[in-house]
């Protein structure tokens, strides 16, 4: 529900910005975002105690300098007494400026770390297939074989050894 709140913020927030007007308000959000990592910055602005001004002028003293832009946010949502939802704008925020640049980043599980190098092949090799600019991080886990999420692009791709080995078990029997 959240999401899609944040996304009809995210859209009117954006209407008619440049990517960099974008950025900066996007490194504003996080800066703000790291507040709500801290139990007790949530515990005030989930509090029904303290009134919607000061949560609001709470969030807007995190930054200085702080653009009209994204006090006039803040202000908007704490009017709207929906100030929890910033970390879902930031996210969602991150999305639509990765889409205006054409950069998105991806993930590769694997059950073994593997080079950089490799990795770095496997990020060319698909930005020349999607046209895109891609950077992959490594996640090693329990996953036997080896998946690519690119999160932002909608794209899965794996390719694991249980599937493989029932594959062709199939095959053989199917040639039997």
């Amino acid at each position: 529900m959240n999401d899609l709140i944040a996304k009809r913020y995210v859209k009117a927030l954006l209407d008619g910005k440049d990517v960099a007007t974008a950025t900066s308000i996007c490194n504003e959000l996080s800066e703000i975002s790291k507040a709500f990592a801290d139990e007790k910055f949530i515990s005030i602005i989930s509090s029904i105690e303290v009134k919607e001004i000061q949560k609001t002028d709470l969030i807007i003293s995190l930054i200085d300098n702080i653009s009209d832009t994204t006090k006039n946010l803040i202000k908007l949502l704490g009017s709207k007494k929906r100030l929890e939802i910033i970390p879902f704008i930031l996210a969602e925020l991150k999305a639509n400026i990765a889409v205006m640049e054409n950069s998105y980043e991806g993930v590769v599980y694997t059950n073994n770390a593997l080079s950089d190098q490799y990795i770095n092949s496997i990020a060319e090799q698909f930005s020349k297939k999607f046209d895109v600019k891609l950077s992959l991080t490594q996640n090693v886990c329990d996953y036997d074989g080896i998946k690519v999420d690119i999160d932002g692009l909608g794209v899965e791709i794996s390719f694991s050894k249980d599937r493989l080995k029932s594959q062709m078990i199939n095959h053989i029997l199917k040639a039997v």
